[in-house]
């Protein structure tokens, strides 16, 4: 593996774990986002949904990674 791909790797996997991050804090704090700007039980799930797409996302990325550097 070229140093360029390793780096382009590393970049994506630096991605990834902030997405993972920020998905993980969407779904802790939805509670109280939705508390504090009054919206409703509807509007939290939606925060629920965008937390797992960023998961799922990020383990879609993380398994092509993977895939990249078993070559």
């Amino acid at each position: 593996m070229t140093p360029e791909e390793d780096a382009k790797l590393a970049r994506q996997g630096r991605i990834a774990a902030l997405v993972m991050a920020g998905g993980g804090l969407l779904a802790i704090l939805a509670p109280a986002i939705i508390q504090s700007l009054g919206l409703t039980v509807r509007h939290e799930i939606l925060l629920y949904l965008f937390s797992l797409a960023a998961f799922f996302w990020a383990l879609v990325v993380t398994f092509q990674i993977w895939q990249k550097r078993r070559k």
